[in-house]
């Protein structure tokens, strides 16, 4: 599959397959996906594999799209904002490089933004030497929905003399 084909295709998926994905292969993707940029690098990600007994603790409503595989990704936070920030933009890379390695075999993910509740800091048994930046569901879509309108880049665009 050709990048920009894979950047067109990647969607959030809401449901997901009960096919499992063989642990070898996600981790193959996990490990394709640190070569995101990430500056110094830092390596600033660190993945929590989210058992069953975790997953049913974060009370998730949708219980990730029922994916056969849930993943925490950390961001170490960094000893400033400044770092902290650029941290979270590498995890932001490293995540996006993971969507986009999943679409390319036929998966994909659900994002969630329960990783920034307290109650799953707990659950997970996270240090505050970390941010929770996202709670992953990986698996095979049930179903792809169709593509979103975008607005046209040039009406994000603005120019400073």
């Amino acid at each position: 599959m050709e990048v920009l084909e894979a950047i067109r295709g990647r969607r959030h998926i809401k449901q997901f397959k009960p096919d499992p994905i063989d642990e070898a292969t996600w981790m193959s993707w996990l490990q394709e996906a640190t070569n995101a940029p990430n500056h110094k690098m830092t390596e600033p990600w660190e993945i929590i594999v989210v058992g069953d007994e975790a997953r049913m603790n974060l009370r998730h409503g949708a219980n990730f799209g029922d994916a056969p595989v849930v993943l925490a990704v950390l961001s170490k936070r960094g000893s400033s904002q400044m770092e902290r920030d650029e941290n979270l933009m590498a995890v932001a890379c490293f995540l996006e490089n993971l969507s986009l390695i999943a679409e390319a075999h036929g998966a994909g993910i659900r994002w969630t933004s329960i990783g920034w509740q307290e109650h799953a800091r707990q659950v997970l048994g996270v240090s505050d030497d970390y941010d929770i930046a996202n709670i992953i569901g990986l698996g095979y879509p049930e179903e792809v929905p169709p593509a979103k309108p975008r607005t046209p880049i040039a009406e994000k665009i603005r120019r400073v003399p």
